[in-house]
């Protein structure tokens, strides 16, 4: 969005300077018209702010309807994939989140948040004991 707005005032910048350049040149004969600028048959105006804003509005709405997967994490662990394939029924895998501890949620592999697992008509459900910030995810990617 930036550029698009650095391209439209360096739009302004080449028609004012062109348009000085054509004021102080001597006036081409009545018989042949003016050409417009370039930039002015190019570039389009910037909308005003007021309607920017709507148009934010509009783009969010398009975007609320998006799928996206929630997980729940209540740990994890390597394991080499000979002790996979002797895994079978009743096996036990270790996991390194502790008894207790938060479980993490996370939005298409990113943690949002950390709950506590719930119980809710026969299912499984997680309360959200704490939202992670925008600024804590980036402290926690900038450590891993």
């Amino acid at each position: 969005m930036t550029d698009n707005i650095s391209s439209a005032s360096d739009a302004d910048d080449w028609a004012s300077a062109l348009a000085e350049q054509t004021a102080a040149t001597p006036a081409p004969p009545a018989a042949e018209p003016v050409p417009a600028p370039a930039a002015a048959q190019v570039f389009q105006q910037i909308q005003e702010p007021a309607a920017a804003a709507s148009v934010s509005a509009v783009d969010i709405a398009r975007v609320m309807d998006v799928p996206v997967q929630l997980t729940a994490e209540i740990g994890r662990t390597r394991i080499t994939i000979k002790s996979l394939l002797q895994l079978s029924q009743g096996s036990v895998v270790e996991l390194d989140g502790l008894a207790g501890q938060p479980l993490d949620v996370l939005i298409n592999g990113y943690l949002i948040a950390q709950g506590e697992v719930v119980v809710v008509n026969d299912k499984y459900g997680i309360r959200l004991t704490d939202i992670i910030t925008p600024s804590e995810r980036m402290q926690k990617l900038a450590r891993s």
